[in-house]
């Protein structure tokens, strides 16, 4: 017996369902995402009740004229609706401050030293910092990319801090940059 298909009518809608392979291996996404390897950093701003830091590697400039700069910040982040419209400091960390990364990650060891910069609270003897007021907000999905003008920036040599692989690592100074090439 041949069976014979016969073409949809008008009416007749056909679903299929499309998974996405990327949204069904969020995990495998991290990791991939994790073997880029940055520097770490903590934001650091005065909150509505208190000091707040946030350790965070998803940080980069933007622009040189105006200076800008972008965090990213979890949704479900504590320090998230904090950050809102508020003035914070980026300070980049050197190799020996791994301790600082834990502590405003969640894992509390030790007391850090504060300075009072000028739009927001830094940290002491970090290997640069970037102090910023609010330039902008984006949507980023689970993420809100939140843009600052630098007002005040300074940097000392050393290694840095860095993450790869979801571990700390060492990125090396290891000579001069570009810009004192030209």
């Amino acid at each position: 017996m041949r069976r014979t298909r016969t073409a949809p009518s008008a009416i007749e809608v056909v679903f299929v369902r499309h998974i996405d392979p990327v949204a069904r291996n969020i995990a495998r996404l991290r990791s991939a995402f994790g073997r880029f390897a940055t520097g770490v950093t903590v934001v650091t701003f005065d909150g509505a009740d208190k000091r707040h830091g946030m350790t965070a590697n998803s940080f980069s400039s933007v622009s040189v004229d105006p200076p800008l700069v972008v965090v990213n910040v979890d949704r479900k982040s504590h320090a998230h609706d904090a950050l809102a419209g508020r003035p914070f400091v980026v300070n980049v960390l050197g190799a020996e401050q791994n301790d600082l990364a834990l502590h405003f990650a969640g894992r509390p060891n030790c007391e850090p030293q504060w300075i009072e910069g000028d739009v927001a609270p830094r940290l002491a003897r970090t290997l640069a910092y970037f102090e910023c007021t609010p330039w902008a907000a984006y949507d980023g999905g689970d993420h809100t990319m939140y843009l600052g003008r630098v007002t005040n920036f300074n940097y000392r040599d050393g290694d840095a801090l860095g993450f790869s692989n979801s571990r700390f690592t060492v990125i090396p100074e290891t000579s001069l940059g570009q810009e004192f090439l030209i």
